[in-house]
């Protein structure tokens, strides 16, 4: 049965309660209802994008706190983070949501095209997380949840610096999973499958691919933002305690790996 429902009073994870939660890129799309997912769970959410419009309207309608930055400016992520860190004294989860999928041919990709591709979808994965490790270990631990891709596990052509980015942080994942578990702090990604969002709707999406993603996938509807969103509260929650350095796909059995 398809849940497709913003409702996010079927499980109360008492443990998000009050706990700071920070989510990069949360203006729209998966975000978004991440944004709203964590609010509804009344944790105190504070999240980064450099739309900020559609970010200070997001805010109005969750009570969370929105700071403009762009995540691609790794100085200002810093600076912004240690403001929000300072402003909830700690914080106790982060979600490195920040991304974007732009299609690309292969010959037309240049070096700067290449560096900015890594930069939107990978450098700030590392960076803040960086940035906000120390104080987690400080507090006992926290978790940190990384958003992969499908994608690079199929091999999606059109998309060669955003897949390379999302495999990496499959890498990513691993590794900083093994440096920060001594300090309590769990790292985890992610994996959505083929989500319907607002942005793809407007700029790709035909019948016909949408029929091709259900044929693909074991379950037959649409994934939308919010099964995203769910997992991202299980990973963030102490439910998840005994997890970490692991891919958990969203994708309705599409890949199957």
């Amino acid at each position: 049965m398809a849940h497709h429902t913003h409702d996010y009073e079927t499980a109360r994870y008492r443990s998000l309660k009050g706990r700071a939660v920070v989510v990069t890129g949360g203006a729209s799309g998966i975000g978004a209802e991440m944004v709203r997912a964590f609010a509804a769970q009344e944790a105190q959410v504070a999240f980064i994008d450099i739309d900020e419009d559609t970010g200070r309207a997001l805010a109005e309608e969750t009570g969370a706190a929105f700071d403009a930055c762009d995540i691609t400016d790794i100085a200002a992520l810093r600076e912004t983070l240690a403001r929000i860190e300072a402003r909830y004294e700690g914080v106790a989860a982060l979600v490195n949501n920040a991304g974007r999928d732009d299609r690309h041919a292969i010959e037309s990709v240049e070096p700067d095209y290449w560096r900015r591709a890594l930069a939107l979808n990978l450098d700030h994965h590392f960076f803040a997380t960086q940035a906000l490790a120390p104080g987690m270990a400080a507090r006992g631990g926290g978790s940190v949840i990384m958003l992969g891709s499908i994608s690079w596990m199929r091999g999606r052509p059109g998309m060669v610096g955003y897949t390379t980015a999302k495999a990496a942080i499959n890498g990513l994942t691993k590794t900083l999973a093994r440096e920060l578990g001594p300090a309590g702090i769990r790292v985890n990604c992610i994996v959505p499958g083929a989500i319907l969002t607002e942005r793809q709707e407007k700029l790709w999406l035909t019948p016909e691919l949408n029929q091709q993603f259900i044929d693909l996938q074991a379950l037959k509807f649409r994934l939308d933002a919010s099964h995203v969103a769910r997992m991202a509260l299980f990973l963030a929650s102490e439910e998840s305690a005994g997890c970490t350095g692991s891919n958990f796909l969203v994708d309705a059995g599409l890949t199957q790996n």
